[in-house]
């Protein structure tokens, strides 16, 4: 498989030029040589077969050779809201969100949600560039800043939403609904308040159940994604 590579300025026309991580990883992980073929690809859809034509200490000139409309995106927009975890669990879980199609990641801020566990912005959007750059997804899941539960039940999504919480209805049941946009959201570790539920159904999102055991917030998110998309 041709390795693939991430272009923070917009492919439009040669010469394209790599640089910081991107540039560092051909130079020196790599080795490229003027001649090496690669793709790659700016997050706003599609990706390039490119040519390197000039290399320097910091950074790669590529000749654009062929465009290709390819897209490996789902058939309907997904929302994930979740309360983040810290540390590792947490690049895990954008990591995974973006192999799995999310088309959006909203960092959720609840009653139980622990302050300042989201990592900063940079780094949250360095995963998804690698994330992406393994899985072949030509435009970049979007991570928006952090908001608060409240905030979010309030507003008119105008798409199908569902809360993770024990008791609610089978995902099986949701999947023969899943045709427009969907938004999906997780609680932190020990889940929802009553009082936060209770605001989201008044606010029409309906209750989703995963099953008898208690999961992590991680493992909550990917099973639900995973298992509505499939």
């Amino acid at each position: 498989m041709t390795d693939r590579y991430f272009s923070d300025e917009p492919l439009e026309e040669s010469p394209a030029t790599l640089r910081g991580k991107e540039a560092h990883h051909l130079l020196h992980v790599m080795r490229a040589k003027v001649g090496t073929e690669i793709i790659v690809f700016d997050g706003r859809g599609g990706e390039w077969w490119a040519e390197v034509t000039k290399l320097s200490r910091t950074e790669v000139e590529l000749a654009l050779r062929k465009h290709r409309h390819v897209e490996r995106e789902l058939t309907v927009e997904f929302t994930l809201a979740v309360a983040l975890p810290k540390g590792d669990r947490q690049r895990w879980l954008v990591e995974k969100a973006a192999e799995l199609g999310v088309t959006r990641l909203v960092p959720l801020t609840t009653a139980r949600s622990m302050a300042s566990t989201a990592e900063p912005a940079a780094k949250l959007a360095r995963y998804v560039i690698e994330a992406s750059k393994q899985c072949g997804r030509n435009r970049l899941m979007e991570i928006t800043k952090p908001q608060a539960w409240g905030e979010l039940v309030s507003q008119d999504l105008g798409a199908n939403k569902f809360v993770a919480h024990p008791g609610g209805v089978g995902v099986g049941e949701l999947q023969r609904v899943i045709n427009a946009a969907t938004f999906l959201a997780i609680g932190p570790e020990g889940g929802f308040t009553d009082d936060e539920i209770s605001l989201a159904r008044e606010a029409g999102w309906q209750i989703v159940g995963l099953g008898t055991r208690i999961l992590r917030i991680e493992t909550a998110a990917l099973a639900l994604v995973a298992q509505l998309t499939a």
